[in-house]
């Protein structure tokens, strides 16, 4: 069936859900009009229905290939990447200085979202430039950023991320890659690194990689740690290439899905790489790219949702099986049709959410403001986390909804659960994301889930007059997530990590009550029966997460690594 981007829906959530307009009555934003912004998401959408989903299943039917040290990418792979270099998508929301087109947070994450869910094999290459891009905008030299961005906005050049050794996971301090000084401001690159997402194509001109390593002096542990930009090929001052560098693509990996999307071992020996940001400096300099990547994982996760959906949608639309009345389809089974009801009001939460994190990172930059700041980082890992989740609960059900044309490849209904299952671990796992929010983000005292607790009972409380047992139950439930939320932030950390993954789907739920709450007040009547479903049946979740918050840690600690193998 061919994907259709949701292109409505996102209107309507910047319109009447996150008060995007906040954002484009700024002086930074102020291009951001109704009319422009309706045009780029229109143009985004055409895009990927029409030039990106058409390749979607080649990346998993004919994968990436390692050939004589070349990769060679799937069928229409090139073509399809130019498309979306030559309209100007990856520099969306990169500085106009250096040929990007400046526009917010929001927008990008939009047309992220439309990208993921047209093919997220190819799309993962942009998304990564992406955080490349403002990783230099913050840290790098004049002289790079001269250099590297327009290369990088453009696509002539692509970007990758190399953190992780076959030692060093989550753990990136135990990273063992040596920067030795040449004495010409450069720097000889040594090691290997796994996982390199995009390491290497035959369709881009240079692969601009972004290395940690650890110069001579730099102390044991995260603070010694810096960071390098090694390209493949060595440029020129003027832009034009030189001699290609001391790196290699030593293999690729045999993936679950995303076989379209090479995954590269890379070995570094020797190669010439250049300084970006401070010495021992790298993981202040890393964390610019991997925020930026957090919400764009989480969006990748939604997207796969919105294709999963739309694909078992137009399979119980069609499939008769069984006697029913109507049309006769399975759509009229009621556990289907609970499927697929639940599949639309997870995407909208995830979508709503990932959206509102967007909004709050334009505000605190056009504005900085820290309340907007303290937002953007509240809302992020829940934005990657629950985003993530819902592309694996979304696409899983999916496969339900075909029954047992889901299991077989010719569907492919799989692909989009093998595709996807990766976005909860990679950018810092689900768990880490949820002890970031327990941790660092309630460093303020819960100050600033507080502020957004407010505006959902302040919500709920407008809502009552007109849905009053709708609103009561949002109401309530927020009540009972800040309550929880005083006695998290009295705890030790040992008792916030124990209980932390719950913590994080509560809020989503909540918020989740929120904005479907909200939807019902300015939307259409599909929209309030989709957020009575969601308030009625998902919503009350929340109770036993709350529960399981509040118990902490004594009686998971209690059992022991002897207990779990008896």
């Amino acid at each position: 069936m061919p994907y259709r981007s949701p292109v409505s829906d996102f209107r309507f959530i910047m319109d009447h859900i996150v008060d995007f307009d906040a954002v484009a009555q700024t002086d930074k934003y102020e291009e951001a009009t109704p009319d422009l912004v309706d045009a780029i998401l229109g143009e985004a959408g055409k895009l990927c229905d029409e030039v990106i989903y058409p390749v979607q299943r080649n990346g998993d039917l004919h994968p990436a290939k390692l050939e004589n040290g070349i990769v060679r990418t799937s069928p229409g792979f090139a073509e399809a990447f130019s498309a979306i270099a030559e309209g100007g998508w990856i520099g969306v929301c990169a500085n106009p200085e250096h040929g990007g087109m400046g526009l917010p947070v929001t927008i990008g994450t939009a047309i992220n979202d439309m990208l993921s869910g047209a093919c997220l094999s190819l799309h993962l290459n942009p998304l990564l430039t992406q955080g490349q891009i403002e990783a230099l905008e913050h840290h790098a030299s004049d002289e790079i950023k001269e250099l590297y961005l327009p290369k990088l906005i453009s696509g002539e050049w692509t970007g990758t991320m190399n953190l992780t050794e076959p030692q060093a996971g989550s753990d990136v301090g135990a990273l063992s890659s040596k920067a030795e000084p040449l004495g010409d401001g450069s720097f000889a690159i040594t090691g290997q690194k796994i996982y390199i997402t995009w390491g290497d194509s035959d369709f881009s001109e240079n692969i601009c990689h972004l290395v940690l390593a650890r110069l001579p002096d730099g102390v044991p542990g995260t603070k010694g740690i810096s960071l390098f930009i090694v390209p493949k090929f060595i440029p020129n001052a003027d832009g034009t290439l030189g001699e290609r560098n001391n790196l290699r693509v030593v293999s690729l990996e045999h993936k679950l899905g995303l076989h379209g999307s090479p995954t590269a071992v890379m070995s570094y020996e020797g190669a010439r790489g250049w300084l970006v940001g401070p010495e021992n400096g790298g993981m202040a300099a890393m964390f610019t790219m991997m925020n930026n990547a957090r919400l764009g994982v989480g969006t990748q996760g939604i997207g796969i949702a919105e294709a999963a959906y739309q694909a078992a949608l137009a399979y119980a639309m069609d499939r008769k099986q069984g006697k029913v009345g109507g049309t006769g389809t399975i759509v009229e089974h009621p556990d289907v049709r609970r499927m697929l009801a639940t599949m639309k009001a997870e995407i909208f939460t995830a979508r709503t959410i990932a959206l509102a994190c967007g909004t709050a990172i334009d505000m605190g930059i056009a504005t900085n403001d820290e309340k907007w700041k303290a937002r953007a980082a509240l809302l992020t890992p829940i934005a990657k986390a629950f985003g993530t989740d819902v592309g694996i609960d979304v696409a899983n059900t999916g496969i339900q909804v075909h029954g047992g044309m889901g299991f077989v490849e010719e569907t492919g209904a799989a692909q989009f659960l093998r595709d996807v299952r990766v976005t909860a671990i990679y950018e810092g796992t689900n768990g880490i994301q949820a002890m970031d929010l327990v941790g660092r983000k309630m460093m303020d005292g819960g100050d600033a889930a507080y502020r957004l607790l407010d505006e959902v009972e302040a919500g709920a409380d407008a809502a009552k007059a007109s849905l009053p047992e709708l609103a009561e139950a949002v109401w309530q439930s927020a009540e009972t997530l800040r309550e929880t939320t005083e006695w998290l932030v009295g705890q030790d950390m040992t008792d916030r990590f124990a209980v932390s993954v719950p913590y994080l789907r509560a809020f989503a739920r909540v918020l989740g009550g929120h904005y479907h709450l909200t939807a019902a007040l300015k939307g259409d009547e599909t929209r309030k029966k989709l957020a009575a479903f969601y308030i009625k049946r998902l919503l009350p979740e929340h109770v036993s997460l709350c529960a399981h918050v509040r118990e902490g840690s004594d009686d998971l600690m209690a059992i022991s690594p002897d207990d779990l193998a008896a």
